[in-house]
């Protein structure tokens, strides 16, 4: 390491003293209502969050979605579901883990898929970034570094396949300033660029050492004890030049940062902005700030925090005019009818023009088309809230087999057949007889769904292949069973 500085060879340093964290508490359940989960004779250990969808449009842009329900009522994991809803993969969370932030990126050339899994204490997450291959096997696993570890709001694979990723860490600072105690503990907002093959830290930046804390909206505690989260970031954007994009939702602002040097560049928004904010460009505690070509700024303006600003949430577009250092209203989307949403929310650009959001602490995801238009709706049956939603294309082929269950009754053996996280089952070869090694096909049927059931004579044994949409065998036989 090369150290800068100095005169006379002596250095002094000086360690700022960790703080303690409030401990992590149990997970929050939604509050159980019909229909709100879904189950599978075939998978009775899978519990995942139901969804409704009350809109769906043919102009919407292909791909999946990508969901992550962080208060389900009986189990939190990663959803894949097609366009019409049915679930295409599910993986439930050990006890009172959340998951957050599910996605493919790329990697190596590879698309994979990642996400964030942990604890969460006061809107502050404590956990791994994992990464799995399109046979949903974990790959790499990224668990934080200098006594951090990773929060649930971001985590990017980077264009040069680093990780960037956000983290809390608890210090003792002066507060004064913004109206608090001169020695009282403060909740540091940090980024990280992690080299994930072998954990080192590349790059980090701490809001603490670059945001004075009086430019937060959020009031000082006046227990020395209680974490104060002036901060609060939950979105890194790597820009074509190298350099970053902070959003910062207790700041009401977004930070361009010098990824060699940690200087701030320019800030939009909040109580210092670089640009003038032209009519209807204010935001407050919003998320997920991208910056896109032609020097366009989306992010998912929540509005709320408490207290609520805004009459209603909304995805938000702002063009940037450096040469005036003017921002200007590009699209301001929101739902019919209005919500408020008090935390977490995306917004993503599709490849057709189209915006697809995650309402955040509302159960809601929506698409909206270049005109404003809500031409998809759906949302969580219970009241689970969510960090980001995302419509992607997928396919994977899972390295297990397929799952059955069978049931008799009189002449007749019910088959039901599922393979979680298969995208490419188009049917299903039943095979039956009365012994395991005498197994003969009976029947083929089309796939329906995450899991589908077929009617046969009654049989003593019985076992499932899945097959293409032309035939061609996916899977190795499933282990039959007796029916």
């Amino acid at each position: 390491m090369d150290i800068i500085g100095g005169s006379n060879g002596t250095y002094s340093f000086t360690v700022a003293q960790p703080s303690s964290r409030s401990p992590f508490g149990p997970r929050v359940t939604a509050s159980r209502v019909p229909g709100d989960i879904e189950r599978f004779r075939s998978r009775p250990d899978l519990a995942p969050a139901a969804i409704r969808i009350t809109a769906n449009s043919r102009s919407t842009a292909r791909g999946d979605l990508f969901l992550e329900p962080e208060s389900s009522p009986v189990q939190d994991g990663p959803e894949i579901r097609d366009w019409r809803g049915n679930l295409l993969w599910y993986k439930s969370m050990p006890k009172n883990e959340y998951v957050s932030d599910f996605r493919p990126q790329r990697l190596d050339g590879h698309t994979v898929l990642t996400w964030w899994q942990g604890f969460v204490n006061n809107g502050v997450g404590a956990g791994e970034d994992v990464i799995a291959n399109d046979k949903y096997q974990t790959i790499a696993v990224i668990q934080g570094a200098d006594g951090t570890h990773p929060d649930l709001h971001e985590f990017q694979i980077s264009r040069r396949g680093t990780a960037l990723v956000t983290s809390y860490y608890p210090i003792w600072w002066n507060e004064s300033a913004a109206g608090g105690p001169s020695n009282a503990t403060l909740d540091d907002s940090i980024v990280q660029e992690i080299d994930i093959p072998t954990g080192n830290v590349l790059f980090e930046w701490n809001a603490a050492d670059h945001v004075p804390v009086n430019d937060s909206y959020q009031t000082p505690f006046q227990n020395v004890h209680h974490p104060w989260d002036f901060f609060h970031v939950n979105s890194i954007e790597e820009l074509r030049d190298g350099n970053l994009v902070i959003g910062s939702r207790n700041t009401w602002a977004a930070y361009k940062i010098n990824r060699h040097t940690g200087a701030i560049i320019w800030r939009l928004g909040g109580k210092h902005s670089s640009f003038s904010m032209g009519s209807g460009t204010g935001f407050a505690y919003e998320h997920d700030v991208r910056v896109l070509s032609h020097n366009l700024v989306t992010m998912f303006d929540d509005g709320a925090g408490p207290p609520v600003i805004h009459s209603q949430s909304r995805l938000l577009g702002l063009r940037l005019d450096f040469k005036h250092r003017r921002a200007s209203l590009v699209f301001s989307d929101d739902h019919s009818p209005s919500i408020v949403s008090y935390f977490e929310g995306n917004t993503q650009a599709l490849s057709n023009g189209d915006y697809y959001a995650g309402w955040g602490s509302d159960p809601h995801f929506s698409e909206f088309n270049s005109r404003g238009q809500l031409i998809f709706d759906a949302h969580f049956v219970s009241t689970a809230f969510h960090n980001r939603a995302y419509r992607f294309r997928w396919n994977a082929t899972p390295s297990t087999v397929p799952a059955i269950a069978a049931s008799t009754s009189g002449r007749t053996t019910t088959v039901w057949a599922s393979w979680n996280g298969a995208t490419g089952v188009g049917a299903w070869r039943v095979l039956a007889g009365s012994s395991p090694s005498g197994l003969r096909t009976v029947k083929t049927v089309g796939s329906s769904g995450f899991e589908t059931a077929i009617s046969i004579g009654a049989a003593q044994y019985v076992a499932v292949v899945a097959l293409d949409s032309h035939g061609h065998t996916l899977s190795q036989q499933s282990t039959a069973i007796r029916g």
